[in-house]
């Protein structure tokens, strides 16, 4: 059914012109008529010269009927058609039509002697059953009623734009392409074209054999760019599942640029300095494409090959189906890479930017890495990271803020499969961009401003614990050794002390590189861990062993270095609590020292003397307080006297 082997369908040729010929012979450069009549007319095509008769080619070309008429010399015996679509080959096998020689047409040949019957103008007008009628019906019957046809066809229309295009070539086999492709394909014989054949079992399965979903990308991957855009365009209208259109994009850009592909990184740099080849002019190596070009001094020339690639990695972006997760956030990020390289169209770059923001969870620290092409400010290109977290964050909050609401026409945009938890999401996000931070950190011409615009982008609830942005924190100390006090405590800003591991806060009270103020948090969180894990202990066993397996799990997922340094960092923190402490009580004893010095000072203070007129009357006061009292003395005495005094008895022991 779709398959296409050397089909039968016998030479065509142009009834008898009364001119007897064996054939057509060539010497060298030139073709000859096998003919005892000798040659009155020249075409020549290139470097290719036809010694042939007029009569047989004025019968059926009106454009060669035209040109010798119309020309001012009547006896014109040569002409040249250099812009003959198809070439010299393709003129041979009208010259040969014309002169009643059998010619096979073939998927190979048909679009090429189609196009150069078009340019001849070789209708019906002239003759009947002419050759454009002849190559037409070839075309309709016979190649778009076979798969493999139609695409060795659309291949071979590479070279004749835009008569290919004109005459509906390329859209009719695109059209008939996606119909097969879309088509269900049990039952059916099927077979590569891409792929060398190495056995005829291989190549035509049977019947009966089961035939894989994507059994179609290894024969459109063979195409040029536009000619797979039309294509896969014609299988969008058709329905096609977007999961099957997005894998055939990754297949055919993993072909045809092979940075795109996994490991492509270490390949690019052994190939250093290489070029592509001309998509329109190289020929297809099966399992091997384009070579790329790579990213050495980040400066490219502005090449024909370099704007090849740069129009496949633009018409990859366009064709990309909306629906989200139809191709891998890798292969978008690596992607993304190449447009940065090749300077894309930035409307593109954007589209793809917020294309990646939808799948942001699902990338990978490697695929994050893409060198700033732009600048040599950075060693990464950490704006762009920012970009995509914004994008991100924005579709997060979109989700977020209207569930249950009726999708709209911009939301069905990236509509696909229901993205999981939010919160999980956010959680894988930020703890690729703390294993970002602590990578791009080493870089010295980082700055701390971008380090920490970064570092904060994510909400809080993001994570919920700190180790990374330690580690983070810590590598960026390391390669910025000549931060002053302030920005050392800026950077650490970044992190919660509240929210590090038993491991991290040992690490980070030994660590010199921290501000004191930071160090002295981390002891204070520490010391409320630890007692709250005492007073678990003392409320009862059964409370206290739920935190053992938490334990286990904190300790695997810190690094070894944070392990090996627990005991050493105990003991830092017993002798720096003695020293707090006996700073305290040194406090203590100052503050009553100053005390006392302050009452001596206050003792050494002489009074005020006061004058005789107020000592006078001071004394006399004092001695008239002195006679009132002895007045009322005498009067409560005599009182006592006169009353009688009461009895008394006497307890006796007997």
């Amino acid at each position: 059914m779709w398959e296409s082997g050397d089909y039968d369908t016998g030479p065509i040729s142009a009834a008898k012109n009364g001119l007897h010929t064996d054939g057509f012979h060539q010497r060298g450069h030139s073709w000859f008529v096998s003919t005892d009549i000798p040659s009155d007319f020249l075409v020549q095509i290139g470097d290719i010269t036809f010694h042939l008769h007029k009569f047989p080619l004025l019968s059926r070309c009106a454009k060669m009927n035209r040109i010798i008429y119309e020309s001012r010399d009547g006896e014109i015996n040569k002409l040249c058609l250099d812009d003959l679509p198809g070439g010299a080959d393709a003129f041979e096998l009208a010259a040969k039509f014309c002169y009643g020689v059998a010619v096979n047409l073939t998927a190979t040949n048909i679009s090429g002697l189609r196009c150069a019957a078009e340019y001849l103008e070789m209708t019906e007008d002239l003759e009947e059953g002419n050759l454009i009628f002849k190559t037409e019906a070839f075309l309709s019957y016979v190649v778009l009623s076979s798969w493999r046809d139609s695409i060795v066809v659309l291949k071979s229309c590479e070279n004749l734009s835009p008569w290919a295009e004109n005459l509906q070539i390329v859209r009719r086999c695109s059209e008939s392409i996606a119909w097969k492709a879309c088509a269900n394909p049990k039952g059916i014989r099927w077979q590569y074209t891409g792929k060398p054949r190495s056995s005829s079992n291989e190549s035509s399965p049977s019947r009966g054999s089961h035939v894989p979903p994507d059994w179609w990308f290894e024969d459109v991957s063979i195409l040029r760019i536009d000619h797979f855009v039309r294509v896969v365009t014609a299988i969008k209208v058709k329905g096609m599942r977007y999961e099957l259109i997005g894998a055939a994009i990754v297949h055919y850009g993993s072909k045809w640029l092979p940075g795109l592909a996994e490991g492509a990184a270490a390949a690019a740099s052994s190939d250093e300095g290489c070029s592509i080849s001309s998509i329109s002019n190289a020929a297809w190596i099966p399992g091997g494409g384009l070579h790329v070009i790579c990213a050495g001094n980040q400066e490219f020339p502005t090449t024909v090959q370099a704007k090849d690639q740069r129009m496949i990695v633009e018409s990859l972006i366009s064709i990309i189906p909306q629906q989200r997760d139809c191709v891998s956030c890798s292969f978008l990020l690596r992607l993304l890479k190449m447009a940065n390289m090749l300077k894309v169209a930035p409307a593109l770059v954007t589209e793809l930017e917020k294309r990646v923001g939808m799948q942001f969870e699902h990338a990978t620290l490697s695929d994050l890495l893409i060198p700033c092409f732009n600048t040599k400010e950075t060693i990464y290109d950490v704006d762009l990271v920012q970009r995509l977290l914004e994008h991100f964050l924005m579709q997060e909050q979109s989700e977020g803020s209207s569930p249950a609401r009726h999708p709209s026409s911009d939301s069905k945009m990236y509509d696909g499969p229901p993205r999981g938890s939010h919160l999980n999401a956010k959680m894988r996000v930020a703890r690729l961009v703390d294993s970002y931070l602590t990578e791009v950190a080493r870089d010295r011409n980082l700055s701390l401003t971008k380090f920490q615009v970064l570092a904060e982008a994510l909400p809080e609830s993001a994570r919920t614990c700190d180790d990374g942005l330690y580690r983070a924190v810590d590598s960026y100390l390391k390669a910025h050794p000549t931060l002053t006090e302030h920005e050392r405590k800026r950077l650490c800003r970044v992190m919660e002390c509240q929210k590090l591991s038993m491991d991290a806060c040992m690490h980070a009270a030994q660590n010199e590189r921290l501000p004191l103020r930071v160090v002295v948090q981390v002891l204070f969180s520490e010391q409320m861990k630890i007692s709250n894990a005492l007073a678990l202990k003392e409320g009862g066993e059964s409370q206290y062993q739920p935190m053992v397996p938490n334990r286990k799990t904190l300790l695997e997922g810190t690094p070894q270095s944070f392990q090996e340094g627990w005991t050493a960092a105990k003991k830092d923190i017993n002798t720096l609590k003695f020293e707090v402490e006996s700073v305290k009580a040194k406090y203590s004893e100052l503050q009553s020292e100053m005390e006392a010095l302050q009452r001596e000072l206050s003792k050494l203070a002489k009074p005020k003397q006061a004058s005789a007129w107020t000592s006078g009357w001071k004394k006399l006061s004092k001695l008239t307080k002195m006679t009132e009292g002895n007045d009322n003395g005498s009067q409560v005495a005599t009182a006592d006297h006169t009353r009688k005094a009461p009895r008394r008895w006497r307890n006796s022991i007997s």
